[in-house]
């Protein structure tokens, strides 16, 4: 099913590819992680809100299945489609960021326009906005190599579309995306060769912008302050990570056991989502940690390994989807994560395959597996240089060996 050849006794009739192992072992671990920390931390929550007690639960397996198979679709789908239709998806991009300020289309909660209302469900346009950028840079990477790798201007494009992208999430607003989105860009232009004399002065005009944009709101203001005192204001503005650093606290080494959480019972705000992985430190401990802390290290590690090679094999498409995918994944884990510790101010980022959401959820195993499409091709092509390499053994005549019949015949002649 996943390309993994277990019969050595089939003939070959061209390269294979396979799916990268560990990758997808670390995929599925985080994605079963998910499942039992969202059904441990949601319960207080739903009952709370008379849902019933696994109301968060159902439905965050109800947009797992989704991903799984929108994941499935993807690992199906040949990335030279994909890259087709690379510019037309960036157009769907940006008409459903800016639908979300249509009045009856747009949903505005928390006083943030991010949501499309769909009737059924809710939609949050920027998780699928995440996955179409890094297919518009790779495909861009690839079809300017030359003037990216040698010229100033090569970069104008790329980091314009992005900051069309940046200014709408500003709008709406959401600066955590926003930050993610300029990073990722930045990150995967200087993968595609981009020398960095030529980032630094791309985004040195952004820098005022962007210190404008976090500074222009008191709420904004609050977060990049709060975060460094929180014990000064427990009651108040630090209240989320306070909470969440007593959570972390009282794991110690190996956690209080799975699902005896305290901080999760209404003392810790938004516990199944933005701050889920307090409640994995309370109940699982530094070693919990430390395991969920792994599998994300070693979807990185694989995404940028497995990009490399794609690069040097010349499947550049398929290495910079690795690089960008890998990256998206990698910043927001570690944005998530800071936050919980208190490390980085509170953004509304959720944790990769691990938070409750719908959207959320299903765009990023829908991303996870345009990865894995993209190491089936990398690998393919590896398979093929191998048997390109591999010249069979012209037979040589040895001299001392002695003269068949046939041979004596014809020298007798």
């Amino acid at each position: 099913m996943f390309g993994f050849d277990t019969s050595q006794a089939k003939r070959r009739q061209g390269p294979r590819g396979k799916f990268d192992l560990p990758l997808l072992v670390a995929l599925v671990g985080l994605a079963c992680v998910g499942v039992v920390m969202v059904a441990s931390s949601s319960i207080a929550v739903a009952d709370s809100q008379h849902m019933g007690q696994f109301y968060y639960l159902k439905h965050h397996l109800m947009y797992l299945l989704l991903g799984v198979v929108a994941a499935g679709v993807a690992m199906r789908t040949e990335l030279k489609v994909v890259e087709k239709y690379a510019f037309f998806l960036m157009l769907v991009a940006f008409i459903m960021l800016l639908a979300v300020f249509v009045p009856h289309l747009g949903m505005k909660l928390n006083g943030a326009r991010r949501w499309l209302n769909l009737i059924v469900t809710s939609f949050q346009p920027v998780e699928a906005v995440k996955l179409i950028l890094v297919v518009y840079i790779a495909s861009y990477l690839v079809r300017h190599r030359e003037s990216i790798e040698t010229r100033f201007l090569g970069l104008i494009k790329p980091i314009a579309v992005s900051g069309i992208i940046v200014l709408l999430l500003l709008a709406q607003p959401d600066f955590g995306s926003a930050t993610l989105v300029i990073a990722v860009t930045i990150a995967m232009v200087w993968l595609g060769g981009s020398r960095p004399i030529f980032l630094f002065l791309m985004g040195l005009p952004l820098m005022p912008l962007l210190a404008i944009a976090a500074t222009s709101e008191s709420y904004r203001m609050k977060r990049l302050t709060t975060f460094l005192h929180p014990w000064e204001h427990p009651f108040d503005d630090g209240f989320q990570l306070t909470q969440s650093l007593m959570a972390i606290g009282r794991g110690e080494w190996t956690g209080v056991g799975l699902g005896s959480s305290v901080l999760k019972l209404s003392y810790l705000p938004e516990a199944h989502t933005d701050f889920i992985f307090a409640v994995i430190g309370e109940e699982l401990g530094l070693f919990g940690i430390v395991a969920v802390m792994s599998m994300f290290a070693l979807v990185v590690w694989r995404g940028l390994h497995v990009g490399l090679k794609g690069v040097e094999v010349g499947q550049r498409f398929a290495g910079y989807i690795a690089f960008g995918i890998a990256l998206m994944i990698g910043l927001q884990t570690m944005v998530s994560i800071g936050v919980n510790l208190g490390a980085l101010p509170t953004k509304g980022l959720t944790l990769p395959l691990i938070s409750y959401g719908g959207s959320s959820i299903v765009l990023t195993c829908a991303m996870a597996g345009v990865l894995l499409r993209a190491t089936f091709e990398i690998n393919r092509a590896l398979d093929a240089r191998h048997m390109a390499t591999r010249i069979p053994a012209v037979a040589v005549p040895d001299a001392n060996a002695p003269a068949t019949p046939r041979e004596r015949e014809a020298v007798a002649a």
